[in-house]
């Protein structure tokens, strides 16, 4: 039945793998969402995961932010982040930081992630951030931030310290961009989240796209002045 229901809709699959990071990952292909990879039963990357990041970039194409040279991914998955960043701002030089070499793999071959030229490293998002902790750091213009494990989100990116050093690793004028689920049980922990984002932030701007929350965060110095003498005297 399972096969018949997939026929009709148009899904194929086109490879299962497992990883001892991300489980059982599936690469899908439907007439909705075209080429797509799953993990833990949720995109995980392309499909709705770039209709996602897509809207949110719409918007901060919309807040007349400079143009970003540099571009820091943490859960570069199968490159959807780094897609749209490409397209969006050509010349920006893009880094990309995955624990997963299994779905980097995938995305090299079904998402076409080589074509992105992005610095990939394989490591973990936290250690990797603290190992960038120096007077010679290079600070990036964004920092999109996409660390789900299916449906979880590990604790260690939950903690005001990991805000921190994402925000250390910002330039002057530099965005954090959060993505969040944001249905049944997890809308609490976003919300807890974004109170722990605005202690860091000089400004955090929410976005809703599909069942997912993004939380934009941004120094003061990303702001005009007007919008941050209102931010101010909210504060």
């Amino acid at each position: 039945m399972e096969k018949l229901q997939n026929f009709l809709a148009g899904v194929r699959i086109l490879e299962e793998a497992d990883s001892p990071i991300n489980g059982h990952i599936v690469v899908k292909y439907d007439f909705a969402w075209k080429t797509h990879i799953q993990a833990g039963g949720l995109t995980q990357s392309g499909g709705v995961v770039e209709a996602v990041w897509k809207s949110t970039f719409k918007k901060l194409q919309t807040s007349k932010l400079p143009n970003f040279q540099s571009v820091l991914i943490l859960g570069l998955g199968g490159g959807t982040i780094a897609k749209l960043v490409r397209k969006n701002f050509p010349r920006a030089k893009i880094t990309g930081v995955d624990i997963d070499p299994i779905m980097i793999g995938l995305g090299k071959k079904y998402l076409k992630l080589e074509d992105c030229a992005v610095n990939i490293i394989v490591d973990d998002a936290f250690e990797f951030l603290t190992s960038h902790q120096s007077p010679v750091t290079r600070h990036y213009d964004l920092v999109c931030t996409d660390l789900y494990t299916g449906d979880h989100y590990p604790q260690k990116f939950e903690t005001t310290k990991f805000i921190n050093l994402v925000k250390k690793v910002l330039s002057a004028k530099g965005t954090a961009i959060f993505n969040r689920l944001y249905y049944g049980e997890k809308k609490p922990l976003a919300m807890k989240f974004l109170t722990k984002l605005e202690k860091v932030f000089d400004s955090v701007q929410v976005v809703h796209p599909e069942a997912n929350i993004m939380f934009v965060g941004r120094h003061s110095h990303a702001l005009s002045k007007k919008t941050a003498k209102i931010q101010r005297r909210k504060k």
